[in-house]
């Protein structure tokens, strides 16, 4: 990828997901060639280009090499969303709701060819001293979506709809029983029925957060938490 290094004159914004619609568009089509010709075919040029705009407006919305990277990990992790307030008191169904649709959204994301591709470019990117996608996706991707799911499960504990001691703990169950090995298995080239299709993955979210609320719902037939 070949952003200019000297760039210091820009300030990029790329640190929040308050992109604006023109930021967004750019940052799909940054995606889009990334997954199309990996790193060595992703140029400021040819993403100019892609999008439609100037290099200068390149460079002023998100600056050096990293800071389009982090752009593109941000804007890729926001698509997995927490619908409704989470300083709301959700009713029980609205909750089980709310858990579905992030486990929705994780899934598709996760099983994208967008999420795939950047993974592999991470994976490969491993052990070099200029690594940094791998970091991105660690800091920028999983622990900004880990934050709002953690949250979402503070939601559900005040409004007394689920228990828990550890929010840690039941944060790593809600994920495992949501992502299994999935998300391994698809990045070695399997394909995984259980995400071949929006009506698929819908059924696998569904499922996973049965199962969470059958250890972690907060009612008298609540089984023992994990």
């Amino acid at each position: 990828m070949m952003l200019a290094s000297d760039t210091s004159e820009f300030a990029a914004d790329s640190g929040t997901e308050d992109f604006g619609p023109r930021q967004a568009d750019v940052l799909e089509a940054a995606l889009a060639l990334l997954v199309e010709g990996g790193d060595k075919g992703f140029t400021t040029a040819r993403l100019a280009r892609a999008a439609n705009c100037s290099k200068e407006s390149l460079y002023k919305w998100f600056g050096d090499r990293s800071g389009l990277l982090a752009a593109m990990v941000t804007y890729q992790a926001s698509k997995v969303r927490v619908a409704g307030s989470l300083n709301a008191r959700p009713s029980a169904d609205e909750f089980k709701r709310q858990l579905t649709d992030f486990a929705r959204d994780l899934l598709t994301v996760l099983s994208g060819p967008t999420s795939l591709a950047l993974n592999r470019l991470a994976i490969g990117e491993a052990g070099r001293t200029d690594a940094q996608l791998g970091h991105l996706l660690t800091e920028r991707g999983r622990r900004a979506i880990e934050e709002r799911a953690k949250k979402l499960l503070d939601t559900g504990k005040r409004a007394g709809l689920i228990r828990f001691d550890d929010r840690e703990e039941a944060f790593a169950t809600l994920y495992g029983l949501i992502v299994g090995d999935m998300h391994v298995r698809m990045l070695l080239g399997e394909t995984v029925p259980a995400l071949a299709g929006d009506t698929a993955v819908s059924a696998q979210a569904a499922r996973a957060i049965g199962k969470f609320h059958r250890l972690y719902a907060a009612g008298d037939d609540m089984t023992t938490t994990a």
